[in-house]
């Protein structure tokens, strides 16, 4: 056993940060087991069956729906405030375990109250509580992000946006654009962006992943993007390259993910490599880690092996990652100080 565990022990001592990882993709298994005991949700007994209907199994089909099917399943378990409280705890325990020094999670509060009928405010607070607590039980940085779904109604995404700005003092830093973009547009959602940015939230937006490198550039330019979720499509047009490393654009690139979910067919062909020969900034994230089976470790450690990254550049993604944050910057400023020392970078 212990020739299985050394090559990823280098890994989990390497210390790293999360830009982009799903709260609703980090429940672990024992505990949606444990969940649907005590509040009756009708799923399999057996931890191989559920795992089967929540996490991407080696024989599953590659792709979008695939990937997006399991979530259908994870939406049932939010049953009450103590299993939000819990897996939020969770996420961030199981984050710190992995040396993660700073993480920021991303939370869908449409999702988390939608069970049960949960109040939005309600939702996000439970979520900061649990994020806090954690993060000072298990030694670890925490920021969040508030997350709303393209398919959703603008209505609802003008909700959030507005609780997260509510927030922002207890460590809320960001909103987030997810879901289908390949059929939904974010233009019912520019507006919202731009308010919400204008009040003092940072801006992270999932584009240029099942939908074309233009939705880079829509992303940037109209929702005031940041940083992009994915945006491995983004070579395909090589002015929206240029104008991602002009603006200093960050991508948070999820390798795993994108396999599994059929962006990209081949891991070894992954578009990481040459998003670093453009010389974008490009940082290493699980994005959902128990939907992939899979932990920041394990993403470093494929970068490394698999798409021939050297530990030099995946040592300065972590720095670029810190720098990339959404913390204060006396805060940031201090994070990026510590693991320079740190990696010797």
């Amino acid at each position: 056993m212990a020739d299985d565990t050394t090559p990823l022990n280098k890994y989990i001592t390497l210390p790293k940060v999360e830009l982009h990882r799903h709260l609703e993709g980090s429940l672990r298994l024992s505990t949606m087991l444990d969940i649907a005991r005590k509040h009756g949700v009708t799923v399999p007994v057996s931890m191989l069956n559920l795992s089967g209907l929540v996490q991407v199994q080696d024989k599953d089909p590659l792709t979008f729906s695939n990937f997006l099917e399991k979530f259908k399943t994870l939406r049932l378990f939010y049953k009450s405030p103590d299993v939000i409280h819990r897996v939020t705890r969770e996420a961030v325990e199981d984050a710190a375990r992995d040396n993660v020094r700073y993480l920021e999670l991303r939370f869908t509060p449409v999702a988390l109250s939608r069970a049960e009928g949960f109040p939005l405010h309600d939702v996000m607070d439970w979520v900061i509580t649990s994020a806090g607590e954690a993060a000072k039980d298990f030694n670890i940085k925490v920021g969040l992000i508030a997350s709303v779904n393209r398919h959703e109604s603008p209505e609802l995404a003008e909700q959030v946006a507005w609780l997260a700005v509510e927030h922002q003092k207890r460590g809320l830093r960001g909103l987030d654009l997810a879901g289908n973009e390949a059929e939904f547009k974010s233009a019912p959602f520019h507006e919202i962006f731009k308010e919400a940015k204008g009040s003092g939230l940072r801006v992270t937006i999932h584009a240029g992943e099942w939908g074309p490198a233009e939705n880079v550039r829509d992303a940037i330019e109209n929702l005031g993007a940041e940083r992009i979720g994915h945006g491995v499509r983004v070579l395909e047009d090589e002015s929206i390259t240029a104008l991602a490393k002009e603006r200093g654009t960050t991508f948070e690139v999820c390798v795993t993910s994108n396999f599994q979910s059929g962006v990209v067919n081949e891991l070894e062909k992954h578009p990481l490599p040459r998003m670093l020969e453009k010389g974008l900034k490009v940082t290493i994230n699980t994005d959902d880690p128990s939907v992939s089976r899979i932990t920041l470790s394990n993403e470093v450690q494929l970068t490394h092996e698999k798409l021939n990254v050297s530990m030099d550049t995946l040592k300065k993604s972590v720095i670029l990652a810190a720098e990339s944050s959404f913390l204060p910057e006396a805060e940031k400023g201090e994070l990026v100080r510590s693991l320079k020392s740190e990696l010797a970078v």
